[in-house]
């Protein structure tokens, strides 16, 4: 076990909802969301707290939302606006840790070990950014704070909106046994219903287990699971961590059956992605394809290979096996995306190709 660090996660309460409120206080206090129009196709990016009351959440279709809360009021997002604030925000993080890994734009791991003692100090410098926050940008945000990435991301959750947790050493194997065994990190659906067949619902089941049975059940992550119930979690604050993936994806008007329709999609895309590429002078090994079926169940396709891919027309190879892996051409379609991943730095430019058909 390494030595004793303090680590903050520090997340902003509904960010992209609370940057349209501040920017028009006329929105303040009511339903918000931020997405596309509930009388086409669009689906909630995100929705302020008085909007989750009436079930709302991110992902779900606007149209769904608007039955959820009728007189829910909806905005386009604005990217480049939360960009702007974000930039502020990762300041703020800046001018008390230079050992910081942003996770998206509204959240944050910050390692701030050096010149803090206690863990009590470490919560006055999360306080202290959590004012500095709402007094310089005028948001709030919640924190956590612990002694490994894992626990501070837990934390971070429990008093939101506006909130500041703290779990220590010595409280960890408490709250662990207790918690949800949905809330720990890697558990996703899938996970979760397996856990739930082996009897495993709170930490203090899964602590029944040993490393060799978790490990037979779940592969490697069953090693992960096995330590962060015991709050083991060894992993480094990374800071300077870049983009991770570059990709698009497009949600028809109407849903899609026509295997020819989808396959030129799926050209046009695997097109814009190549020229993100070329322009980030970047390249990845990891492929993966989006599919949302009109019942809004989604599947993801993935290839990795030993070669990176830097143009379309190299995207556009790889994809037909994807494809043929999905129910393409037999359900209908509303949701089409191409992802690439694991990327990294071209040694040189990579001459832009124009994408040839596929099929």
């Amino acid at each position: 076990m390494i030595e004793q660090r303090h680590i903050l996660h520090v997340d902003m309460d509904a960010f992209f909802a609370a940057v349209e409120q501040m920017d028009n206080p006329k929105l303040g206090g009511r339903p918000l969301i931020v997405g596309g129009n509930p009388e086409g196709r669009g689906v909630v990016a995100a929705c302020s707290y008085e909007a989750r009351k009436f079930g709302i959440h991110s992902a779900m279709s606007a149209a769904k939302a608007m039955k959820h809360c009728p007189h829910a009021l909806f905005v386009r997002p604005r990217k480049e606006r939360y960009r702007e604030v974000s930039m502020q925000i990762m300041e703020i993080f800046s001018s008390c840790s230079p050992v910081i890994e942003p996770l998206s734009v509204d959240e944050a791991f910050l390692d701030i070990t050096e010149n803090h003692n206690t863990i009590n100090e470490a919560a006055d410098t999360a306080e202290h950014i959590r004012n500095r926050v709402f007094n310089e940008v005028g948001l709030t945000c919640s924190a956590g704070v612990s002694y490994n990435k894992f626990l501070a991301k837990v934390a971070s959750d429990i008093n939101k909106p506006n909130g500041l947790t703290i779990i220590t050493r010595e409280q960890a194997p408490e709250f662990l046994a207790s918690m949800a065994i949905g809330r720990f990190y890697g558990v996703g659906k899938v996970t979760e219903k397996k856990m739930h067949t082996l009897g495993i619902r709170i930490g203090h089941d899964l602590l029944r287990f040993e490393k060799v049975e978790l490990i037979r059940f779940f592969g490697k992550a069953g090693a992960f699971f096995y330590d962060i119930v015991r709050g083991i979690d060894d992993r480094p604050v990374k800071p300077g961590r870049g983009r991770k993936s570059i990709g698009t994806e497009t949600t028809f008007q109407t849903d899609i059956l026509d295997l020819v329709q989808i396959q030129e999609v799926i050209q046009n895309l695997a097109v814009k992605v190549g020229h993100s590429l070329q322009k980030k002078d970047s390249s990845g090994t990891t492929l993966t394809l989006k599919v949302r079926y009109h019942d809004f169940s989604t599947v993801t396709r993935s290839i990795t290979l030993p070669v990176p891919l830097a143009t379309a027309e190299e995207i556009i190879q790889h994809i037909p096996q994807l494809l043929r892996a999905t129910d393409a051409g037999k359900i209908k379609i509303r949701l089409l995306g191409i992802t690439v991943s694991n990327l990294s730095k071209q040694s040189k430019k990579t001459p832009v190709q124009m994408a040839l058909p596929f099929f």
